[in-house]
């Protein structure tokens, strides 16, 4: 009796000590981090129970209650038109009030930006944040990254990335695969439920693709496109390929159209648009070559990945059928650091022909490497040196990686825009990106969903 009492004392010891440790050394190491004093200690605003930060001290920044922002300008990329001396009032995670006369409540929060130049976060409508190259290791060939990396080394791996694109002013993102085992469902549920900070995420689940993905296999190692890849040839596989990846947390559905000799007809990616449409999701299609090009823009594809090789005719085509394109135009240094410096100008002149034909377009990347002193987030905002390069004017430029990608993921009602009941999705950068598109790559001030993340 006398033992069990002693171990009863010992273990209520125990146990202050390591309540007292969880209130003031987990703080206090965030502190010494620089880590962003707003963290939520309590129940996770997205899930409703207890998230991740009331368990261990950290997680993602709680909205700041009330905010007022002094904006020298506040730029709107739909109308390219800029307002001066401007008061953006926020409750909460959204915008209450926007205007020269907006009176701030007692007791809020003060931002001064009065000498910057206010605009909605921006958007990369094709990322891989569950997927890192690192060139010396796996020889430039993701190929050898997916055999390297776990499912769950690659979600944390998505945590850092991104945090990077938060830090460059991407606020919101559509992850479009490459996420092993459903690393990008894992990351977005992370984020939405309060675990750890990052943008908004539409992901993709696994990738559909005809037999083989985008690799080349041999026939003793067949599993190794697994999973990675969903391997998709008849009608029924399609619709199952779908259907998995919307119960396992996809929010979009990508396909690969044309990485194989073999590739899918239009009638095939039809089939596969009126599934993913039919659970109200939109589909997403790499294609590289003309063919495949033309097949998606012919099926009328929610968007076009990458279009490399799309003709004029398949330009003409998409524009006809409603087709965004995502042509993530790899900047000259991406180019040079995959072994491929020749494609840059295969990237521009093909933005430069969709851009002359009115294809509707929506900015996005394809970030997938680490290069020293680069962040994903870094790397993806030179991108906008491919639109400048082939003559797109700044505010078109700001629209794409705005507004139109808003649109094509689907969250147009809730981010995008600077306005009232919409979400606190907000960037500053020192010049108006109407007049010096180049100033997206010093964004000096971040709030997502009415927290301050950067500043």
């Amino acid at each position: 009796m006398k033992t069990r009492k002693s171990l009863l004392v010992i273990f209520a010891a125990l146990a202050a000590w390591l309540a007292a440790f969880v209130s003031f050394a987990l703080p206090a190491a965030a502190q010494q981090s620089g880590a962003s004093p707003r963290f939520d200690i309590g129940a996770s605003p997205q899930s409703g129970g207890v998230g991740a930060s009331s368990r261990f001290g950290v997680g993602t920044p709680t909205p700041d209650g009330v905010v007022a922002i002094k904006a020298g300008k506040v730029v709107d990329p739909e109308t390219g038109k800029t307002a001066a001396n401007q008061i953006i009032l926020i409750e909460g995670r959204r915008i209450k009030e926007i205007g020269p006369n907006v009176a701030i409540p007692a007791g809020a929060k003060v931002v001064d930006l009065s000498r910057a130049t206010v605009l909605p976060g921006l958007f990369d409508a094709h990322t891989h944040l569950c997927m890192t190259v690192i060139p010396k290791r796996d020889a430039g060939n993701y190929y050898f990254t997916t055999l390297l990396d776990t499912t769950a080394y690659r979600a944390i791996e998505g945590v850092a990335n991104g945090q990077a694109m938060l830090q460059s002013g991407f606020t919101t993102v559509r992850d479009v695969g490459n996420a092993g085992n459903y690393a990008d469902t894992a990351l977005r549920e992370g984020i939405e439920r309060g675990w750890v900070q990052g943008p908004t995420i539409i992901n993709a689940g696994i990738i559909i693709s005809v037999y083989g993905g985008q690799f080349h296999l041999q026939p003793e190692k067949k599993d190794l496109a697994t999973p990675e890849y969903l391997f998709a040839d008849s009608r029924d596989e399609m619709r199952k390929a779908v259907r998995q990846n919307i119960h396992f947390g996809a929010k979009v559905i990508k396909i690969v159209v044309d990485d194989q000799d073999y590739i899918y007809s239009a009638d095939d990616i039809r089939f596969l648009r009126e599934e993913a449409h039919a659970a109200g999701l939109k589909l997403a299609a790499h294609c590289w070559t003309h063919p495949g090009a033309h097949n998606a823009a012919e099926a009328g594809v929610d968007s076009i990945e990458h279009g490399f090789r799309m003709t004029d005719d398949d330009l003409q085509l998409a524009k006809k059928n409603g087709v965004t394109l995502v042509g993530t135009e790899f900047t000259q240094k991406m180019t040079e650091a995959l072994g491929n410096p020749w494609e840059h100008s295969v990237w521009v002149d093909r933005l430069k022909r969709a851009y002359k034909i009115g294809v509707n377009m929506a900015f996005g990347t394809d970030v997938d490497i680490a290069l020293p002193g680069e962040t994903c987030g870094t790397l993806a905002i030179e991108y906008i040196d491919s639109w400048v390069e082939a003559g797109v004017p700044a505010p078109d430029i700001l629209r794409a990686i705005t507004v139109n990608a808003a649109r094509l993921l689907g969250v147009d009602k809730e981010r995008g825009f600077l306005k009232p009941g919409m979400a606190a999705d907000i960037i500053a950068t020192p010049e108006n990106p109407l007049e010096n598109i180049q100033t997206l790559k010093k964004v000096s001030f971040v709030m997502k969903d009415g927290a301050i993340v950067k500043e």
